[in-house]
């Protein structure tokens, strides 16, 4: 029997437990560990001005898992999460409020979709936006911190 578990706290996190065994039980129990073995961060945003607290996604994000496509696109505040009952109670345990949703591929595979919408919900940290473009100070360099070593000759060992 296979065992597909979502977690959430409606707040930004949200994991994801798949998990085969002989009996029901060992599944679920196998599945909820592995799910929270795997929570990870979502980063929630604004569609339009960026009024209030976020309730959707920064931007367009794309996930896949074997040949099933999903596409999350920003909604505006209201909208709603449109999409397949699966994927929607993955949103709504992240915490997404607002949301569209398109996929492609065999769908059917209810293990597939809430991969490849897991995949692209954690995509949401994969790049930086210009907000967190904050300057950051660099380390020295170790050709210039020990130039003068280097230039006298001294060896360290």
């Amino acid at each position: 029997m296979k065992a597909v578990v979502i977690i959430g706290d409606s707040n930004g996190h949200v994991g994801l437990g798949i998990k085969t065994a002989k009996e029901v039980a060992s599944a679920i129990k196998a599945a909820i560990v592995i799910a929270k073995l795997s929570i990870i961060p979502i980063r929630r945003g604004y569609w339009g001005s960026n009024l209030g607290a976020p309730h959707s996604l920064p931007t367009k994000v794309t996930g896949k898992c074997g040949s099933v496509l999903v596409r999350l696109i920003p909604a505006p505040r209201g909208k709603g999460i449109v999409a397949s009952p699966v994927v929607r109670k993955l949103m709504q345990l992240a915490g997404v409020e607002d949301v569209y949703t398109t996929s492609s591929g065999s769908t059917r595979t209810t293990e597939n979709t809430l991969k490849a919408a897991f995949v692209a919900i954690g995509n949401t940290y994969g790049y930086l936006t210009p907000n967190l473009w904050a300057a950051q100070p660099l380390a020295p360099s170790p050709l210039d911190v020990y130039a003068e070593e280097a230039a006298a000759g001294k060896r360290r060992y």
